[in-house]
């Protein structure tokens, strides 16, 4: 009988290990979030073309209605992408009193604020669900948007995060399962709002950094019930939240102006916490091998690899900081950590540069990516390859290597803000106008 039970347990214990397993390759699988699977720019599984044009390798591309800065997710065989529809034509800012500094923004008008669900075989809109209809409280920097926040999804829950306009959890057939307001936000300057939100089990994960009372707050997935929240002496971020494994225990790392922290994701207690960026922290942090890497380049350049197993209480200027790099860093793409490489883009332009991500040494850079004119997109990783989207339509393709090494140069006609999205041999594309697959 014991044998039996010795037997029966092992089979059961092998099942859940396997079970855990076919869940992690279905989620390396799919890109379900800002910056892909694993939040570092990586699709695992992707390998997308390396050419394109208008009329090379499109599969198809889909005009939506309204205007977002939000990156596509992708699951299974469908795409999930976010829009706020005008419904007033947009005037500009008046001009400002003379000698004060002028505001890069837009005024806000009615939007509508939408979700869209498209056949990743074709772009067809399979079902699409407007959320909000309201007047924004603020404006937004004249290249932004009021769709900004990219959702996110576990494969039954879809999050979709419009800020002060509302947080909202539904199923993957377009039925809102809860809503949430979770304040107004006062942006830097009215630039906006951007911060996606991050899972990880039934924790939802908000970073709520602007020029009022700034927090924190983790919410239950299932119900959008409150589980815990805390205040953060914070100025604006655009920085998503992104959750790791430390020392057997998942925490919340978030970059931001003041400081860097580690958050216990059941508790909200901050585990460790940093010096901070420059001013207008965005990039998001990637991870490896109990390795943070946090960046900024807004009125100065930050570059910090933190290791954050141990780590514990102010860890500035300690151990726990491997290595420091203080020029070249990007204002809003986020790095992308990829096989051991750390690439990033010089402020909001087309200039790359490649680091061992374990030792600080530079491998190249800064180095120009020909036909690219400004960079607002993260780069991404697939195949071997690294991907740079410009604001121009220009896209350069390198080889994932020690040395730049170009292996093409693309051009579609139309202007991209957003991140691209890699799912096995589709790259995804969000520009002003169109949502672009691209396939072989």
């Amino acid at each position: 009988m014991n044998r039996f039970l010795v037997l029966l347990f092992l089979g059961l214990f092998s099942l859940s290990l396997f079970a855990n397993e076919e869940s992690e390759s279905e989620t390396n699988k799919n890109w379900h979030q800002w910056r892909g699977p694993q939040a570092d720019g990586v699709a695992p599984y992707g390998d997308p073309p390396v050419e394109w044009a208008e009329d090379k390798n499109i599969r198809w591309k889909a005009d939506l209605p309204g205007k977002g800065n939000s990156s596509p997710i992708i699951w299974q065989n469908r795409v999930y992408v976010t829009s706020a529809i005008a419904l007033e034509k947009s005037e500009p800012e008046p001009q400002p009193e003379e000698g004060r500094r002028r505001r890069r923004g837009i005024q806000p008008v009615k939007q509508q604020f939408a979700v869209f669900a498209l056949d990743r075989e074709n772009g067809n809109i399979v079902w699409q669900k407007v959320l909000r209809e309201t007047l924004p409280h603020e404006g937004t920097h004249r290249d932004g948007s009021w769709a900004s926040a990219s959702p996110i999804t576990d494969g039954e829950h879809l999050i979709v995060h419009f800020g002060s306009n509302g947080l909202y959890c539904l199923d993957l057939e377009g039925n809102v399962i809860w809503e949430k307001d979770l304040g107004k936000m006062q942006t830097r300057r009215g630039f906006g709002e951007g911060a996606s939100p991050a899972l990880y089990g039934n924790y939802l994960v908000i970073n709520w950094d602007h020029e009022g009372a700034s927090f924190i707050v983790t919410l239950d997935k299932r119900t959008g019930k409150e589980l815990w929240k805390f205040s953060r002496d914070e100025v604006t971020s655009w920085s998503t939240p992104l959750i790791i494994e430390v020392d057997g225990k998942p925490q919340v790392i978030i970059n931001a102006t003041n400081k860097v922290r580690g958050y216990d994701l059941e508790t909200g207690d901050i585990v460790w916490e940093s010096g901070g960026m420059t001013t207008n922290a965005i990039p998001s942090p990637v991870h490896k091998d109990g390795v943070v890497y946090v960046m900024s380049g807004f009125r100065g350049n930050a570059l910090h690899a933190i290791k954050v197993t141990g780590a514990k209480g102010d860890i500035t200027g300690s151990e726990s900081i491997l290595w420091e790099f203080d020029r070249d860093t990007p204002y809003v793409p986020s790095p992308l950590l990829y096989d051991g490489m750390l690439y990033f883009l010089k402020h909001n332009k087309g200039i790359v540069s490649c680091f061992d991500a374990n030792s600080g040494e530079s491998y190249y850079g800064p180095e120009r990516l020909d036909g690219i004119e400004g960079a607002y997109a993260s780069p991404v990783g697939a195949g071997g390859r690294v991907y740079f989207v410009g604001m121009n339509g220009v896209a350069v393709v390198v080889n994932n290597s020690k040395e730049l090494e170009v292996l093409a140069q693309n051009s579609l006609d139309d202007r991209f803000y957003s991140s691209p999205a890699i799912v096995g041999g589709e790259i995804y594309l969000r520009g002003h106008d169109y949502l672009y697959c691209i396939a072989k």
